[in-house]
Formats: structure tokens, sequence, C-alpha cells
């Protein structure tokens, strides 16, 4: 990079002398771009190489000053012990079957990973450990990272991840021995591990060169056969396109095995769809959507029949059938069409249709026959998410768990013949859940849209408006904000805290025209749904905006970036983790420019006037802040670690009054999935510390 640089010097960064804060010096560069006309600097640019040596001291630096101030928390060593105690719980998946065994995973309490588990024949009192992730690394950073069973049950295929990279490496097991086989697949990625017969399909990309292992672009993605017992250099290529660089594709098995599915996909939403017809040797694709406008998943297969999933036509989603012996739209049969509701997801179980609605962002599931018949909806808890659902067409029981903000997830046994659920697991958690209450709320942006929000706190709660409040948000990508079970939260609401989930425009809780509304130029919908939550909760006497902090992570990083730079008064303490903070150059680094879709991109010159004007790092000015800790990892190979570099580096030039403004580099991790529980603590402990320190609260 420093070949770009015209002039390199360092600058002191002690411009908050008079708050006590003396931040580390950083290095700035006069390096301009020009778009459109318009010259943006960008003077921390060096930071984006996350290997130089000028990077990795800047990082011990900044965490030995974010340290320093964490360490003179009094109460921050009895926040990190009373949070492993509610931690410390027995979870649990709900089972699923393949060929005659039973697998789940369960984590005793303060596992750094979770066990798979397996049991022949019954369900699923104690099983046998199969896979045991903790044995592979002393601290606990690698990962299991997708798994997948031959329809036999004979062979187990499963990715492992370091440091919480998106980097995957599978292994092949062979189940009955519980031995490991000498196969390993390396360089994979965004990819699933679909069987047919004593073989999987697979994705990847080519080794990255040049040491951009973590921030290069990743290009040229491609489809594998890998035959069970060879190497991975006899693996047999399925698909690529060498016209497309940008194009990512997912290769999946109907549970017959019959049918090869193709999907292709540019971005986050929307793909295009081929199948091959595996009964007929070596065959051409059949092409059944060649734009990337719907979204289509091939769910299930009867004979020739594929049912789909989509919103084409349909924006909250139905189920069609086609015939794949007459693949175009004409020929398209609805069998579950839209409803008003939100088709989430859909499963076939006992040759019968499950479908999993979201109403007002609460799960409802439904029974419908083959026919798309309605037959009954089984009964759920109010506000909750059905969290996981496994089932197969042929299997006359399915397995599901449920959860809620304020409890863990249950798991239950759902029987065809009596029709009834049992419970098979509840979790004995340190945490009096029945103290506290969940309510859902609607207010009006500022459009005038209807947004809901969810409130969790104790049920004796006054409304003084004075309540610490901590309110978080995603909004994009069409993913929906469930209610969900945090140990982490519920310290908070155990402090006496209140719990705020706002579920703003461009998520997916109503279908794609909401997703739509938040995405591009109408991306600030998003920030003024959130801002317009958080003063209603003030106006409601909720909390007081002294006593609110926000956060966010990834996309919701982006949220807190641009709310906090937009309204900085809207809270007292804001928390923007692995975010996407640099709208202008997100698309140059990793899997980024598949982001597009939602966000635009800086080289179109009507997007980059919309970006400009919210871009987090492009808007910080000389003015007071809230209290600020940036979350990020340095493993962080999907939002790269340099967005929040650059931000935080740019924060403490410009930050003005006593507030902090600290970033927290996580050593040894990325993204956040499959980050080990220890690591998880301590991370929730420092955030939890710097929350109640800034918020005024005693512990």
């Amino acid at each position: 990079m420093r070949n770009f640089f015209l002039l390199l010097f360092s600058a002191s960064l002690c411009l908050n002398a008079q708050n006590g804060f003396n931040y580390p010096k950083t290095k700035k560069a006069v390096q301009t771009d020009d778009y459109f006309g318009t010259k943006i600097e960008d003077p921390y640019r060096w930071l984006e190489d996350d290997n130089s040596a000028e990077t990795k001291v800047w990082v011990e630096e900044e965490n030995k000053l974010t340290y320093s101030y964490l360490d003179k928390i009094p109460y921050r060593d009895k926040i990190k012990k009373r949070l492993t105690e509610i931690w410390n719980f027995s979870k649990a998946t709900p089972p699923f079957k393949k060929g005659d065994r039973f697998f789940w995973y369960k984590n005793d309490g303060l596992q750094n990973q979770s066990v798979l588990y397996s049991q022949k024949d019954t369900c699923c009192d104690k099983g046998e450990i199969l896979l045991d992730p903790n044995t592979l690394s002393t601290d606990g950073t690698v990962s299991l990272s997708g798994i997948s069973i031959s329809k036999n049950g004979q062979f187990l295929a499963y990715g492992i991840s370091k440091a919480g990279s998106d980097w995957v490496e599978i292994h092949v097991m062979d189940i009955s021995k519980k031995t490991d086989l000498p196969d390993v697949i390396k360089w994979v990625k965004f990819s699933g591990m679909a069987w047919k017969a004593n073989g999987f399909y697979y994705s990847r990309y080519d080794e990255p060169k040049g040491g951009k292992t973590f921030t290069g672009k990743n290009e040229y993605h491609k489809v594998f056969f890998h035959v069970v017992g060879t190497t991975q250099d006899k693996d047999q290529l399925v698909y690529e396109d060498k016209d497309h660089p940008n194009f990512n594709f997912s290769a999946d098995v109907s549970h017959d095995e019959r049918f090869l599915i193709l999907s292709t996909t540019e971005s986050t939403s929307g793909n295009r769809l081929m199948v091959k017809d595996l009964s007929k040797g070596a065959g051409e694709f059949v092409v059944i959507n060649e734009t990337f406008q719907f979204d289509f998943d091939v769910i299930e297969n009867v004979g020739s029949n594929l049912y789909v999933k989509t919103n084409f036509g349909a924006p909250k989603y139905k189920l069609i059938k086609i015939d794949i012996n007459k693949p175009r739209g004409a020929d398209w049969r609805d069998v579950i069409p839209e409803s008003a509701d939100l088709l989430e997801s859909i499963t076939f179980s006992n040759h019968k249709i499950l479908g999993n609605y979201l109403r007002d962002v609460s799960s409802h599931l439904l029974l419908f026959g083959l026919d798309g018949k309605f037959e009954k909806e089984i009964p759920l808890p109010e506000l909750c998410k059905l969290n996981e659902l496994h089932a197969e067409k042929p299997l006359k029981f399915f397995t599901y768990s449920v959860v809620q903000f304020t409890s863990p997830a249950k798991n239950y046994y759902y029987d065809f013949a009596t029709g009834l659920s049992t419970q098979i697991f509840k979790p004995q958690i340190d945490f009096k859940t029945d103290d506290y209450v969940t309510k859902q709320v609607f207010f009006n942006s500022k459009d005038g849209t209807k947004i809901p929000m969810f409130i969790t706190h104790k049920k004796d709660l006054v409304l003084t408006g004075n309540t610490p409040c901590f309110v978080y948000g995603y909004g994009g990508f069409n993913i929906s904000i469930t209610p969900g079970f945090s140990s982490s939260m519920a310290f908070f609401l155990e402090a006496g805290g209140i719990y705020a989930v706002i579920n703003m425009r461009g998520g997916g809780e109503y279908g794609e025209q909401w997703h739509k509304d938040g995405t591009k130029c109408s991306k600030q919908n998003v920030f003024d749904d959130f801002i317009y939550g958080c003063n209603w909760l003030v106006e409601n006497k909720y909390t007081s905006h002294d006593k609110m902090a926000i956060h966010g992570r990834s996309n919701g990083g982006l949220l807190i970036g641009a709310v906090m730079t937009e309204q900085p008064e809207i809270a007292k303490v804001a928390l923007p983790t692995v975010g996407v903070l640099d709208m202008l150059r997100f698309h140059k680094f990793t899997i980024g420019r598949a982001w597009s879709v939602d966000y635009g991109n800086s080289e179109t010159k009507a997007e980059f006037e919309c970006l400009i004007k919210y871009s987090p790092l492009h808007n910080i000015k000389k003015i007071k802040y809230p209290a600020t800790m940036v979350l990020t990892g340095d493993h962080d190979d999907r939002v790269v670690p340099a967005h929040s570099f650059k931000f935080a580096a740019t924060l403490q030039e410009n930050a003005q009054g006593e507030n902090p403004a600290l970033i927290r580099i996580d050593v040894n991790a990325g993204h956040g999935a499959g980050k080990p529980t220890a690591k998880q603590i301590d991370e929730f402990g420092d955030m939890w510390a710097f929350v109640f320190y800034n918020l005024g609260m005693n512990y």
C-alpha cells in the first residue's frame, strides 16, 4: 500500500486531553480518491493491510489503551463471574435422523464448542460422542462449520473453521468406527456438502495468493464432486463460469438423490436455478430460472415434480410445483399460495408439508397436505421463534425447538400418530425466567411506516424514564430478527435493564418489499426506523437518551455507526460491532461485492451520492459522540477489520468532550461464528463493564 501514499507522517491523537485519553499515535497519509468529481480523503488506508508490521503495532497499542480503561472498572470481574454462572447450563439441539441413527449437538454449559452426539435406533437419552471439536485446539478457536451425513448414515462430512474464519477445511469420518478417513479438502468457503452415494458436492475457491488470505477478493467459485477415499486433486470439476468471477455456486441433492440442484448467486438475494436428473447419467442441466430477480429454493421432489419455495410473484413467498419435464413458468403450479404472513421456511414430513410462518415477527407452524390443503396449526408459545425443525418426507415424526426472549430453547418431538408434541429437553438455567415479560409494540417511523419492536424487562418494572436500556437492531439482507434468548442479555435484564429489539426495514420480517424499502438509496429508512424507535422508548418513559446504549453486529454495526454519526445525542453508549463502516470500499474485500444489491456501489454515480451521505467513516465530525467501543476480530474475513480500524482512528482524531472512543480487537477471532464460549464471556463481560460504567450503573 505504500506506493499509493504521497506523504507519510505521524500525528499524535491526544486530541481529548481534557478527558485524560492519550490515544495511540496513528500515522496518516495523503490519499485522495476521485468519485465522479468529488475528492475523498482516506488517510488511514494503510490500516487495510492486516499483515503489515505497522498495523499489528497499532492493534497492540489500541488494545493496550482499551484494556487499561476496562481494567479500572471496579466491577468488571464481578460481571464476568455472574455472566459465567448464567451461561453455565446444559444446551442441546433437537435430534435428527439419518439411516438408523439420531444425531444432535450438546453443550454441558461452558464447553467452548458444542459436541456432536449420536445414538443408534432410539432417541435420545445419553448417546455417545461422535465428534468433539474441543479436542481440535487448546483454546477452543477451532469450530465445526457445518456437517453433512450420507443418506445411509455411514459417513460424516464435517467442516472445521480456525479462529472464526470463513475458510473451511472438510474432513470425512466413518461413523460406525468413529475414525477419520484420510480425506482433507481445503479452500472451501460458502459451501454445503451434498451427498450422492459415496461422495458429495461442495464449492471452493482457488488458493489465495500473495498473503491476501483474509482480505483478498473471493472470485471464481467452483463446484466439485469428491469421492470418499480419494485425494482432493482427484475431485471432479462439476461447474464453473470463467466469464463471471463474482458468481457463487451452491450444489444440493434431492433427498432421493435423483436430482442435482445448482443455485447461482451474485449477491445476498435472488438466484439462478438449474437442475440435472442424475438418474439419466451425464445429462445437461435444465434451466428453471435465468435471472437474479427472485429467490428459488428446491425443498423436495415427488417423482419428476419439484416443490420450490419462491418469492416470484409473491413477496411473502409461496410454494410452487415444477415438473422437470415442463420447466418453464407457464407450467408452474401453486401448491401453497402467498398469504398475509411471511412463509419463512417449508419442510416435508410424513408425506405432508410443514409451513413455518412469521406473523408480526413471531413463529406459527402450519400443517398442509401434499396438495397444499391446510389441515391444522401446531401450537407454539406467544412471541416465539421456531428455532430449528428437523424432518424428512417419509418419517412419521419431526423434532423442533422453540425459543423466547425470556427463556432458552426447549426441544420437542411431534408424533403424527397422536398429533401431539412432547417436550424432550428443557434447559435448567440460573435465571428466573418467570420474573420477566416480553411485549411487542408498534410505532410510526419518520415516513409514517408502522415498525414493530420487542421490549423485555422485569414484570414489576415502573416506568420512570430513567431505566437503563439496551437497544439492538440489524435491518438488512432480508434477515428477520426474531425472538431469541441470550445469556448475556439475561445478565442485563437481571441487573434491572430493559432490552429492546427494533425490526427495521431492510430485514425480512414482512417479505421482499420490506427488505427493498431498506436497501440502496432507501437505506436511510433503516436508520430512521431505529432513531424513531429509540425516541419512542424515551417518549413513553421506558428510558432516557442518557440511559441508553445501542448495539448492532455486522450490517447492524453499520446501523450503529450511521445512527451515532447522524444523531450523536441519541444514546449515551454506542457499540458498533464487526461493522461495515467504509461504504465506499466494502466491495473491494473478500465477499463484500455481494452486498452491493443491498447497499449499492460507489462505482456508480447515483449510488455513490447516496452512500457518501451516511457512510459512518466519512461522516465523523469534530463533535461530541456517545461513549463508543468499537468491537472487531483480527481474523474477520467477512467484514474485514479495516472497517473498524479506520473508523476508530478517525473517531479518536475528531471526537470532542469527555466520552471515550475505544476499539477492542479480539485476537485470533473472526466475524463471530464459532467463537468459543470463553471468548464470548470475555467479550460480553467487557462490553457490559463499558456499558454499566458509562450509563452510571453499579454492580
